[in-house]
């Protein structure tokens, strides 16, 4: 993108007493962007074939995201490069699947709780409900890799389990 990013209020905020830097940062941004339905709600779209997704913020060292869900869409198992973020279920449900040389664990999201994972963290997101799901992700450093895997022999030697729930 090129040209002035205070022509588009909605990517660049000037509102912020200071950019986002720490977790707990990156955390309570994306707690008032959730909260904030009005600022992401009538972007929601859905797509039958694929899940749809839209920048709503970016600034020095992070992006967030909106993404919606229809019944059985997943993210595929992967990771996030050397990002790291937070992810926040804001309509609906989401089952993680994370997987580990320990293991494999599940979780269903539901709005209000948080994720918060390190870069190199492996995981699957789908939408195992009935009914659309939509959820906004906070990258930290912004996004520039999406490392898919084939399954659980694809767990990279080096890979640690870094994620925390948050409330």
């Amino acid at each position: 993108m090129a040209g002035d990013p205070l022509a588009f209020p909605h990517l660049a905020r000037t509102d912020l007493p200071g950019h986002p830097v720490t977790v707990a940062d990156h955390s309570r941004l994306v707690r008032e962007i959730a909260a904030d339905r009005s600022r992401w709600e009538p972007l929601v779209r859905y797509d039958a074939l694929t899940r749809w997704y839209a920048r709503l913020e970016t600034g020095p060292g992070y992006e967030v995201w909106l993404l919606s869900w229809l019944p059985g869409q997943s993210s595929g198992l992967h990771d996030h490069g050397v990002s790291s973020g937070v992810m926040a279920v804001v309509q609906g449900e989401l089952v993680e699947r994370s997987l580990t040389h320990a293991g494999e664990g599940a979780r269903t999201l539901r709005p209000g709780g948080q994720r918060v994972f390190s870069a190199g963290y492996l995981h699957e997101v789908v939408n195992g409900s009935l009914e659309p799901a939509v959820s906004i992700h906070l990258y930290s450093p912004g996004l520039t890799e999406m490392n898919q895997y084939g399954g659980a022999a694809a767990v990279p030697e080096q890979h640690r389990q870094t994620s925390a729930e948050v409330g």
